[in-house]
C-alpha cells in the first residue's frame, strides 16, 4: 500500500494546476499524481481558443461582472452565481500567475497580453497563444510538476475509489505496465479526470475522455449533477469530428450554407452575435440548416470560410486550425472553406463540488477527504452551457483554488485507516473476469452501438420517446457486455484491449446517467434541447438534477436537489433570469 498526504487523479490542467499550487504553499506535503496517460497526453493540451480574463489590455471598459453576466446569460441562468463570482473574480490574476510560470500567450504589439472576442462574451477578453493556448499552459504546468519533484504515476489506471465509512480514503490502482494491483491511501483524494467525450460517435475529445472519474463517483454511491446538459461545439471537421476552435471564428470567420448565406442572420437569437453566439445557440442553427436541405451540396455540413482574412493573419492567429485541415482533409483554409459540423464537445454536469472544490453528498454536505476540479466536477459555472474560453479559466482557477484548500485541509487530517487485501482481492475478481470473457461480441463493436445510440437518442435535439429508446438499447448494450463480451488479448501486462473494456464499462455509467438526466429535464435549457418541450421552465427546472445509481447497482434512479439559483447573486436584478437573446 502505498500513502500519500493528497493524491491527484488526472494530469490535465486542473490536476497540473493543483499539484503545483500545493507544492508551493506547502513543500512538506507528500503529494501524488495518477494519471492514466502522461500528463502532456491529457485532453487539456488539445484546447485551442484561449481563457477568458478581464485584463482590460483590449476592451478597458471590461469588467468580472460583465463576465459574470455573461457567464450566468450563458449558462441560461443556471450557474450558481457565488461560483461565478469566484470564476470571475479571480481571472486575471490566475493570468498574470500563469505568465509568471512561464506561459507565452500572445502580445500586442506594445506587449501586453493580448485579448480576441469570444461566443457570448460581451467584450474582447480572451487571452491566447495563438490557437495552441492548452498546450502552451499544460507544458508549463507539467514542467513545474516535475521541477517540485511530485510524484507521477505514469499510466496507471483507477479502478475503485475507496469510500467507506463516510469519507474518502484512497483509490485502487491498475499499472498498465505491469499488471500490478495497488491501493493507494490518501488523506485527501482530488478527481481531475476530464470530461467523457467518447461516449458519443462523434467528438472532439480525445481517447482517453470516457468519464471514468464520474463512473468510480457514481459507483461509490455519490450522486452526479446536470448530467443532460452535453456541449456540442458547433465546428467539428467533417467528417473525423476534430475541433476547429471557436478562436477561428473570434477572428472573423463565416458560417455559410450551400446557398452562400451567413446563415446565422436568419435566426432571432443569434442575428446580432453572428458567428459569435453561444455555441448551443450556434450548433442548434447548423442542424436546422442541414434539415432544411440548405447543408453544403444537401449534406450533413456546412463551410466555416475564412478566406477573407487573408493569408498573413491566418498563419499567424490560427495556424493549428488551418493544419488541421490541411492534415486531415487535404484542404488549405486560406484558398477553400472548411466542412463542419456539431461534434461533442465538453461535459456541463458532473461531480457536484462546493466554491473550495469538496465534492457533495446526495444530502449536499461534503464528503470528507474528497475533492474534485475541472472538467469531472460541476460546481456549476457553466450551469446549461458553457461559454467559451471558460472552460480552461475554470480548471486553473479551481484547479489553484483546490490545491490551496486541500494543502491546508490535510494539515490537521489523520491518515485513514483500511484494511488494503478485500479491495486488491475485488480487482484482480474484475480483471480475471474480463479477461476470462470468451463470447462473440467485440470491444468495437459494442462501443460503437453505444455511442451510435447515444448521438441518435440524446444529440442535439431530444425527446421523450427517443431518450427512452436510448435508454432500453444501451441496457440491452450493457448485458450484452457482461455476458458476450469476447478479449482475444489474455495477457496484464500492456493490455489495451482490458483498459477499452475497464473504459468501456465507464461509458455505459455515464450513457445511462445522461439519459436518465435528460428524461428528467422536460423544458429546454441551454444545450438541452427537448422538441416536446420548447420552452424554458423556470418555475419548474430553475434547478439542478442529480443522479445517482440505484442501491443494487441494476438501474438508475434520479433526484431533483430544489435550489433557486437566481437568490445566490450579490446583484439579484442584473442576474434575474430573462430570455436569452444574442
Amino acid at each position: 500500500m502505498f500513502d500519500h498526504d493528497v493524491l491527484i487523479v488526472g494530469g490535465g490542467l486542473a490536476g497540473s494546476r493543483a499539484a503545483v499550487a500545493i507544492v508551493q504553499n506547502e513543500p512538506g506535503l507528500k503529494v501524488g499524481l495518477i494519471s492514466k496517460v502522461h500528463p502532456i497526453r491529457s485532453h487539456s493540451v488539445a484546447a485551442q481558443g484561449g481563457m477568458a480574463a478581464t485584463l482590460k489590455n483590449v476592451d478597458t471598459e471590461d469588467s468580472w461582472l460583465a463576465h459574470a453576466f455573461d457567464t450566468v446569460k450563458g449558462s441560461d441562468y443556471l450557474a450558481d452565481q457565488n461560483a461565478v463570482e469566484v470564476l470571475t473574480r479571480s481571472a486575471p490574476d490566475v493570468i498574470i500567475d500563469l505568465e509568471h510560470l512561464g506561459v507565452l500567450f500572445s502580445r500586442l504589439e506594445d506587449g501586453r497580453i493580448a485579448q480576441r472576442p469570444f461566443g457570448g462574451h460581451s467584450y474582447r477578453r480572451t487571452c491566447y497563444a495563438a490557437d495552441k493556448t492548452g498546450h502552451a499552459i499544460l507544458h508549463e504546468l507539467v514542467s513545474n510538476l516535475f521541477r517540485y519533484g511530485t510524484k507521477v504515476y505514469l499510466e496507471w489506471y483507477v479502478l475503485q475509489l475507496i469510500h467507506e465509512e463516510g469519507e474518502v480514503k484512497g483509490v485502487v490502482a491498475y499499472c498498465i505496465e505491469t499488471g500490478e494491483i495497488e491501493v493507494i491511501r490518501a488523506k485527501a483524494v482530488l478527481f481531475a479526470t476530464g470530461g467523457y467525450g467518447r461516449v458519443y460517435n462523434t467528438t472532439s475529445n480525445d481517447f482517453a475522455s470516457t468519464g471514468d472519474g464520474l463512473c468510480l463517483t457514481a459507483t461509490a454511491g455519490l450522486p452526479l449533477q446536470d448530467m443532460e446538459f452535453v456541449q456540442f461545439h458547433p465546428t467539428g471537421l467533417y467528417p473525423v469530428g476534430v475541433l476547429i476552435s471557436e478562436a477561428v471564428r473570434g477572428e472573423g470567420a463565416y458560417l455559410i450554407n450551400d446557398q452562400g448565406e451567413r446563415f446565422m442572420a436568419n435566426y432571432s437569437d443569434s442575428h446580432n452575435k453572428m458567428e459569435l453566439s453561444p455555441r448551443d445557440i450556434t450548433s442548434r442553427h447548423i442542424v436546422q440548416e442541414v434539415r432544411a436541405g440548405r447543408g453544403i451540396k444537401r449534406g450533413p455540413f456546412v463551410h466555416l470560410d475564412v478566406r477573407h482574412l487573408g493569408r498573413e493573419k491566418i498563419i499567424s492567429r490560427i495556424p493549428f486550425a488551418r493544419e488541421e485541415g490541411m492534415r486531415l482533409l487535404g484542404i488549405d483554409c486560406i484558398d477553400a472553406p472548411l466542412p463542419v459540423r456539431p461534434t461533442v464537445h465538453y461535459s456541463m454536469g458532473g461531480i457536484p463540488t462546493t466554491v473550495d472544490c469538496e465534492v457533495l453528498g446526495v444530502d449536499r454536505k461534503p464528503i470528507p477527504g474528497f475533492f474534485a476540479a475541472g472538467e469531472c466536477a460541476c460546481v456549476s459555472v457553466h450551469g446549461a452551457n458553457r461559454l467559451g474560453s471558460n472552460s480552461l479559466l475554470e480548471c486553473v482557477v479551481f484547479g489553484k483554488r483546490a490545491g490551496e484548500k486541500i494543502g491546508a485541509y490535510v494539515q490537521d487530517r489523520p491518515m485513514p485507516t483500511l484494511e488494503e487485501r478485500p479491495y486488491v482481492q475485488e480487482a484482480e475478481k474484475l480483471i480475471k473476469s474480463l479477461l476470462n470473457k470468451k463470447g462473440t461480441a467485440r470491444i468495437h463493436d459494442i462501443r460503437t452501438a453505444l455511442q451510435d445510440a447515444m448521438t441518435e437518442h440524446c444529440g442535439i435535439f431530444r425527446d421523450q420517446q427517443s431518450i427512452q429508446k436510448g435508454l432500453q438499447e444501451v441496457q440491452k448494450l450493457k448485458e450484452r457486455y457482461e455476458k458476450d463480451l469476447n478479449l482475444d488479448d489474455r495477457g496484464t501486462i500492456f493490455n489495451m484491449e482490458l483498459m477499452a473494456a475497464l473504459e468501456l464499462r465507464s461509458l455505459f455509467t455515464v450513457g445511462e446517467m445522461i439519459l436518465a438526466s435528460a428524461l428528467q429535464r422536460r423544458e429546454s435549457r441551454g444545450a438541452h434541447y427537448r422538441s416536446d418541450y420548447q420552452q424554458r421552465d423556470d418555475a419548474q427546472f430553475l434547478k439542478h438534477s442529480l443522479v445517482y445509481l440505484s442501491q443494487d447497482k441494476t438501474g438508475i434512479e434520479t433526484n431533483t436537489c430544489a435550489v433557486d439559483l437566481s437568490l445566490q447573486t450579490v446583484d439579484p436584478e442584473r442576474f434575474m433570469p430573462q430570455e436569452r437573446k444574442y
